[in-house]
């Protein structure tokens, strides 16, 4: 339907990788036109949508993210037909701490103002870094971290763990119809799966009111906390997982 299948054969063998400029517009994002075609969110089906500077993106656009992300598809509506195309994408983005790029960094000292910084983070609602499970400040290498050789674990061994996570999931989902992954679970599902204990249970309510996080952002924790007890090999969720979860919801709205 988006006419990119030419000198490929019928089949897409590969997971899509879709990155559009932060000047895209919605009906580019979402798709459109007289006779909808689908747009990059649902392009990048099974695969990933990169969004780089993701605070340059206009806040409208990035507003059309919210429905895809929580449901899995997309809905084009027109005058005379309504056309659902697949959006079950995995979002990364990427953006500066605020408009100089250098807040919260130990080396440059940052040159904006609250105020600026307060206007940067603005573009993103809290519904919509709600729906981002994972929120990740990455701070600046050392000059000797950048010229070093790389002491990380080998990828095969981090596809072999990945690999034996997904495996554990799918066979505990082996009943249930459409439910393939963590991610793909429902409130009803977290009640029969994401059990916690005591100490678990209290972490996360300190946590929600610490943070001020909704009910949304608490179903994903115990989502992520569900993945890291899988990737240990754990078939409970304890304490430590959920921890490790909520430190990965810490830059909710940083100002």
């Amino acid at each position: 339907m988006a006419g990119l299948l030419k000198n490929r054969g019928t089949l897409v063998r590969d997971r899509p990788f879709r990155s559009p400029h932060h000047s895209a517009s919605g009906p580019s994002l979402v798709g459109g036109g007289g006779f909808p075609r689908p747009g990059e969110i649902s392009l990048s089906h099974r695969g990933v949508l990169f969004l780089d500077e993701l605070t340059e993106f206009k806040r409208d656009v990035l507003e059309f993210l919210r429905q895809p992300l929580e449901d899995g598809f997309v809905t084009i509506s027109r005058t005379r037909q309504s056309v659902t195309f697949p959006a079950q994408f995995t979002l990364v983005a990427s953006t500066n701490p605020c408009p100089c790029g250098y807040y919260g960094d130990t080396i440059q000292q940052c040159s904006c103002s609250p105020r600026q910084r307060e206007q940067y983070w603005a573009k993103l609602s809290g519904p919509l870094m709600d729906r981002i499970d994972l929120q990740v400040a990455v701070n600046r290498l050392k000059p000797e971290e950048i010229t070093q050789q790389p002491t990380g674990e080998h990828s095969a061994a981090v596809l072999e763990r990945v690999q034996q996570a997904r495996d554990r999931a799918a066979h505990r989902f082996r009943e249930e119809r459409n439910l393939l992954c963590n991610a793909q679970m429902q409130s009803r599902h977290l009640s029969q799966w994401c059990k916690l204990d005591d100490a678990s249970r209290s972490l996360l309510e300190a946590a929600i009111n610490k943070l001020g996080l909704s009910a949304r952002a608490s179903d994903r924790i115990l989502k992520v906390a569900r993945t890291i007890a899988d990737l240990a090999a754990e078939d409970d969720i304890k304490a430590h997982h959920v921890a490790e979860a909520i430190q990965y919801r810490t830059i909710d709205r940083m100002q």
